[in-house]
């Protein structure tokens, strides 16, 4: 049965507020618990996961350069809500079947606070992974005004605990940002895109199969998840009604698998203002926005003159992306109902400009990288993916020097596009080109079958996520630090990076 639609009205987090701040830190906790919540009012109470007793978790708000201090506390039940495939990697039948990591998705952190995918805790932190045993973490926030999240990240089980509601925005605010005078207050909205299916009990549904059951798994792992009902903010197809004004909204694509291209059915222009990692040099105006899961776009909206007017905000994109059925899109995601009075003039603007942006030059490059995006079967006959053909347990290849520039190819030789995560830094993409993929599988060589395509407008800014297209060598380029130490880069396909396409990397001094 699927539920109605804009019944409900959009939830809007809360923002979190510390336990203590002084002129030098400020510090935070934060219970992980199980609830039950109402996700639409015409289904029972579904059971979740969240953070201080939200689902998204509330939202946490900071300045640029503040040192903030969060202990993340589990207070999670000792049994997980969906089904464990132990045959995962790090979901082994010796570790809990609850364990939980946080990872500031964006942010710019030591080691230790980065959320390691096997620095796990269990409740209580009696138990915890082999790697950063630490219960209270530190973020100095060094980054200008940017929308970052935050979500579990344990290894061999993100997708299930991401999928039980683990998820909430992190803001980083500075004065240039608030200078610029967009709209702020309650004309800014972060909206996290998730989709979900349920059971007719209303509660969550996550298959513990593929579509065809393996002989003797219980329990299996599946190559994607696409849920067949969207929700934005934890509400099921919401509606918000807005005032005849420009409104600022963060658009976070909080889902496993499914990629978004949103549109409004108004046929207006979207102006975008930031990317994954901060604001734009200029606004640009577009007609749709492609999200890949952990994608963020800063955007602004504007609904002066369009009063009385609904506006439903739609999604055409394939599942799987690029080349799914097109019947597999959700195609509804809310609706904007222009429908309140203007309580006051609406002096906010879409600026000209924003605040500069110098591009990495290709030739500071210290070093090339040609890493491959792959498909492989594993003993039970399903498909998993890899990074540059190696498991996560095998030997760390990747170590950039603190401070040196680089160049990552990124060679996809599998049919879907791969949403693409380092941690620790941001990025800029510098070009897309058509390849010859099966001369490469043969030769190992890159015969390029079409000109270098330039990012698309709504990425030329600093990213942290990018895709990377099926037949194409995507080419970024990133400076590495300020940290040393361990990190992670990823596919941010939540099922693809639990079974093995994730990798560690280490900067060295």
């Amino acid at each position: 049965m699927l539920l109605p639609k804009f019944v409900d009205e959009l939830p809007i987090p809360p923002i979190l507020k510390p336990r203590w701040k002084d002129q030098l830190q400020t510090y935070y906790e934060v219970n992980m618990t199980e609830f039950k919540q109402s996700l639409h009012s015409e289904q029972n109470d579904t059971t979740v996961w969240g953070y201080e007793g939200s689902y998204p978790g509330p939202t946490i708000e900071v300045e640029s350069g503040e040192k903030v201090f969060i202990k993340w506390i589990n207070n999670l039940p000792e049994k997980h809500l969906f089904p464990v495939d132990y045959t995962v990697h790090g979901a082994h039948v010796d570790v809990p079947e609850v364990r939980t990591v946080v990872h500031v998705h964006g942010a710019s952190v030591e080691p230790e606070s980065d959320g390691y995918p096997e620095a796990w805790f269990t409740k209580g932190f009696e138990r915890v992974g082999p790697y950063f045993k630490k219960e209270v973490y530190q973020y100095d926030n060094n980054q200008k005004s940017v929308t970052q999240w935050y979500h579990d990240h344990a290894l061999g089980i993100t997708r299930l605990n991401v999928y039980a509601g683990l998820a909430g925005f992190y803001l980083i605010r500075d004065n240039r940002e608030r200078l610029l005078n967009l709209p702020s207050g309650d004309y800014e909205i972060p909206l996290i895109i998730q989709d979900r299916s349920f059971h007719k009990n209303g509660a969550l549904y996550y298959p513990n199969q593929q579509d065809k059951p393996i002989k003797g798994l219980e329990t299996s792992i599946v190559p994607e998840f696409f849920g067949d009902t969207i929700l934005v903010n934890g509400k099921v197809w919401p509606y918000l009604e807005v005032e005849p004004r420009k409104y600022r909204f963060r658009l976070l694509n909080g889902s496993n698998s499914r990629f978004y291209r949103i549109k409004l059915d108004s046929g207006q222009l979207i102006y975008q203002i930031g990317t994954d990692s901060g604001l734009m040099e200029y606004p640009i105006g577009i007609k749709e926005i492609i999200l890949a899961p952990a994608e963020r776009a800063d955007v602004i909206i504007d609904f002066t003159n369009l009063v009385g007017k609904n506006i439903i905000v739609t999604n055409d994109a394939p599942a799987p992306f690029p080349d799914g059925d097109p019947a597999s899109a959700v195609g509804i995601v809310m609706e904007f109902r222009v429908s309140l009075p203007l309580t006051s003039i609406d002096t906010s603007v879409i600026p000209s400009y924003m605040e500069p942006f110098s591009k990495i030059i290709e030739q500071s490059a210290s070093k090339e990288r040609y890493l491959t995006l792959n498909d492989n079967m594993d003993q039970y006959g399903r498909e998993f993916m890899l990074l540059d053909n190696k498991t996560w347990d095998a030997p760390i290849t990747e170590n950039p020097k603190l401070g040196s520039t680089e160049i990552w190819y990124l060679i996809n030789l599998t049919t879907d596009t791969h949403p693409i995560h380092l941690h620790l830094i941001d990025f800029q993409i510098l070009d897309r080109r058509d390849f010859d993929v099966e001369k490469y599988n043969k030769e190992r060589i890159i015969h390029y079958t079409g000109p270098a395509l330039p990012p698309e407008p709504q990425e030329r800014g600093r990213k942290d996520t990018v895709r990377a297209n099926p037949k194409q060598v995507t080419r970024i380029i990133m400076k590495f630090g300020p940290y040393t130490g361990l990190y992670v880069w990823h596919c941010h396909i939540l099922e693809h990076e639990d079974y093995e396409m994730m990798r560690p990397y280490i900067v060295i001094r």
